[in-house]
């Protein structure tokens, strides 16, 4: 039951970024969220959600496919491969990734606390 919600919280994640609205995608992270990116480097929350503010990082599409959920007690964990496209600062970017999602429940809501990309 646990893993059905979690999974469903991670899909609808990926439609929030794909909004590219702030509030919206602020409500699926911890304020203290990183993401090691699918280039290197890592980028906080505020960043993250800056970039998309101002307009330099537009997502357009955010799919992901053969998910794994596991579920340990209040940890759950979303790995699973996708596909990610956009513009950052007006550059088009496309990556096949494999992605691991860290969630924490937060009261009931299932909240993220890191996401790690890797290319592939």
């Amino acid at each position: 039951m646990q893993e059905q919600e979690l999974l469903s919280c991670s899909l609808a994640w990926d439609e929030a970024i794909v909004s590219n609205d702030v509030g919206r995608i602020r409500a699926f992270m911890t304020s203290d969220w990183i993401c090691v990116a699918t280039q290197g480097g890592i980028t906080n929350a505020n960043d993250f959600l800056t970039k998309i503010q101002e307009g330099r990082l537009i997502h357009t599409e955010m799919s992901t496919e053969e998910n794994r959920v596991k579920v340990y007690g209040c940890t759950g964990i979303v790995t699973g491969n996708g596909f990610s496209k956009g513009t950052f600062d007006g550059q088009a970017f496309s990556f096949h990734e494999w992605s691991t999602s860290v969630f924490v429940l937060d009261g009931s809501k299932w909240r993220c606390v890191l996401t790690m990309l890797t290319s592939y």
